[in-house]
């Protein structure tokens, strides 16, 4: 007898599930991985670029011309983020581009936009130095939802103007 799915399984093969087509947060299908929204949005535009290669966990388990493709998909990317970013939000600082891999085991790179109303104490170090609970305990407003639906429209639309500008 099979076990019942949650909604949430995709969570745990977020790569698989986009290849499947089964990951809500993707936003689109580029050269060498899916852009997708961040779980969380407490800094609104959040996105990740994850791999399409399954198993693929470093940049340098992919071959030269796959990483370069993921890293030409990072700029585009983050080039999106930034121009969204900065039309909605007059506070807008900057993005910042991240690959880490400390705890997710899937090649995935962090598109952090950052805002001046972050604070001082915030805005001129590492997003991964917010307070934990942004991840852990996240404010109900902050968890990726129907609320963010504007913004993933914006950046649906951002990412496909520029992925048609650069294929000409």
């Amino acid at each position: 007898m099979s076990e019942a799915l949650s909604p949430d399984d995709w969570r745990r093969d977020r790569v698989g599930a986009a290849l499947r087509g089964e990951n809500p947060t993707v936003l689109a299908r580029l050269s060498a991985g899916f852009a997708v929204m961040g779980d969380v949005q407490f800094l609104p535009g959040y996105c990740v670029l994850i791999t399409d290669t399954p198993g693929a966990d470093r940049l340098t388990d992919l071959p030269r011309h796959r990483r370069l493709g993921f890293l030409a998909d990072l700029e585009l990317l983050g080039e999106a983020v930034e121009l969204v970013s900065e039309r909605r939000d007059p506070a807008f600082r900057r993005v910042n581009l991240e690959i880490q891999g400390n705890h997710d085991a899937f090649l995935h790179a962090h598109v952090w936009p950052r805002y001046e109303w972050e604070g001082p104490e915030h805005t001129w170090r590492p997003v991964a130095l917010h307070p934990i609970q942004r991840w852990r305990a996240p404010a109900p407003e902050t968890v990726l939802g129907p609320g963010h639906d504007d913004l993933r429209a914006d950046l649906v639309a951002q990412i496909r103007h520029l992925s048609a500008n650069r294929r000409v």
